[in-house]
């Protein structure tokens, strides 16, 4: 099993520190898994343009690659202006319409304000939907006031966190159950 989780922010640290627990959970507990944090911060990734994300290079078609070949994907995005940043966005540009189809997709929301919650409800998921992704349906939701000196303070975050990774888990093996017997019922 292969999940790839992106900290969508290039500034600030709270979306990094959440995805960080992210990355330690899964270590610690799914020693097994391939795994792999990307923090889009460090990457220089172009604008989408409308090619064909094999077409792109560097840093581009690294993190491209890397999503489409991954059985899952965790977002960790910040709120900015109640809008999904760019940076997330163009990740998901650069992407072919379907490329998330069979992908379970889990979501860590980062904002100053709990009036944002609703937009990954309004404008990730959607999109998400839209590429095909098992988008799982428990979203963390991680404000300011639940972070100090980077570092995790609520346990109530913690508890969701562990639960989203687990769930993640559990989801990709299932699809690849049903797939494997639909694949059996065919032959």
């Amino acid at each position: 099993m292969k999940i790839v989780a992106l900290a969508g922010s290039v500034v600030g640290k709270k979306t990094l520190t959440v995805m960080n627990y992210v990355a330690q959970k899964i270590a610690t507990d799914f020693s097994e898994i391939d795994f792999e944090l990307i923090e889009l911060a460090k990457k220089d990734i172009q604008f989408s343009d409308g090619r064909n994300y094999l077409e792109y290079s560097g840093d581009t078609l690294e993190v491209t690659t890397k999503i489409m070949a991954a059985d899952a994907l965790i977002i960790g995005s910040p709120i900015f202006q109640a809008a999904i940043p760019g940076s997330v966005k163009n990740i998901l540009d650069l992407l072919p319409e379907k490329a998330l189809r069979d992908k379970v997709v889990s979501l860590v929301i980062t904002a100053g304000s709990p009036k944002h919650y609703l937009v990954a409800e309004m404008q990730l998921k959607p999109i998400l939907a839209y590429m095909k992704a098992q988008v799982l349906p428990e979203i963390v939701f991680v404000e300011g006031q639940d972070l100090y000196r980077n570092e995790i303070i609520n346990h109530d975050i913690i508890f969701r966190l562990d639960k989203l990774v687990e769930d993640t888990v559990l989801m990709v093996e299932t699809f690849k159950i049903l797939r494997q017997k639909q694949e059996d019922a065919l032959f």
